[in-house]
């Protein structure tokens, strides 16, 4: 099978396509022809310095994938060869997302949305997922809650809007001026722009911060927090603020969630979520969608297609 794999440890350039042998399914597996690949930061991080996961005995990217079954190992009955799935296999694992052919474990799928096509859905899964645990497992959020966002118009931070608003929440969010009209449509309450104004001067009483950016952030959100607000740090835990005394706050970071996956299917089979695609290229292009990905001004997700691949063999 085609698939991109890290050459060593560096910038884009180092995303080098090679032929490797098509994996088959274990116990408990599925086979899935992939035919969409979602491209997030942690791919590019990982691609950087392979200090992030552990790595098998040739080391691929990427964790968004959306397809086809076309195999199941003994003892699956939740899918058939022939359905359409989506997925973040085996996060924080390699997972070889980049490539014709993945197999995982079968609960780490769930079944694609028909109202979506397979590039819409493989930007879904791990960004969806994150916004999904960050807001609802970790954060508790409540309907009528105040909920601040920032990067609002990224991968995850958009999908944290459309969650947070179809949860009952007043969602605000920051961004650059040039975004605001795309958030306003996905159901942003409130918008502000980071590079003229300092969003702890124009928000107060947040019940929930979902901070994807790090650095201060964590520290300057405190600020708007109610007491007893919860500020959730995704970036890592070095960016969790100290002195944080009357405030919730953590690091969270995103796992395979069979549930979660079929409540963002269902949000996008009634329209309240979709996901933003700011470049669709093909896998061999996988460095410039790193390239792209790297320079933090996309809008929403970029995702990788690819070719339709010959039928894999029955699995006996």
């Amino acid at each position: 099978m085609r698939a991109v794999v890290v050459s060593q440890w560096g910038g884009p350039e180092v995303l080098t396509e090679t032929e490797l042998e098509r994996p088959e399914p274990a116990m408990g597996e599925i086979l899935v022809r992939v035919h969409a690949a979602g491209v997030n930061p942690v791919d590019w991080k990982t691609r950087a310095s392979g200090a992030l996961i552990p790595w098998g005995p040739v080391p691929q990217v990427g964790w968004d994938v959306s397809g086809t079954v076309e195999a199941v190992g003994p003892g699956v009955t939740l899918f058939q060869p022939g359905d359409e799935v989506f997925g973040m296999p085996r996060f924080p694992a390699q997972a070889g997302g980049y490539a014709e052919y993945v197999t995982a474990t079968a609960r780490h799928f769930t079944r694609k949305p028909g109202t979506l096509d397979h590039v819409q859905a493989a930007a879904l899964p791990l960004a969806a997922l994150t916004a999904w645990q960050a807001l609802t497992d970790t954060a508790g959020l409540k309907a009528g809650q105040r909920v601040l966002v920032h990067a609002a118009a990224g991968g995850v931070g958009h999908f944290a809007v459309q969650i947070a608003k179809a949860l009952g929440a007043y969602v605000i969010g920051t961004a650059s001026a040039a975004k605001h009209e795309v958030l306003r449509s996905l159901g942003a309450d409130e918008l502000i722009d980071y590079r003229t104004t300092d969003f702890e001067d124009a928000v107060s009483g947040v019940d929930v911060v979902i901070d994807a950016i790090g650095g201060d952030y964590g520290t300057r959100s405190l600020k708007v927090l109610r007491p007893g607000g919860h500020l959730v740090t995704l970036n890592g835990p070095d960016d969790v603020p100290a002195g944080a005394e009357g405030f919730r706050t953590g690091w969270t970071l995103v796992e395979p969630d069979s549930a979660g996956l079929k409540a963002i299917a269902a949000l996008a089979e009634e329209g309240r979520l979709r996901p933003v695609i700011d470049t669709v290229l093909p896998l061999e292009q996988a460095a410039k969608a790193h390239e792209i990905g790297e320079q933090g001004r996309t809008t929403g997700k970029i995702v990788l297609t690819v070719a339709p691949a010959a039928p894999a063999a029955p699995v006996a």
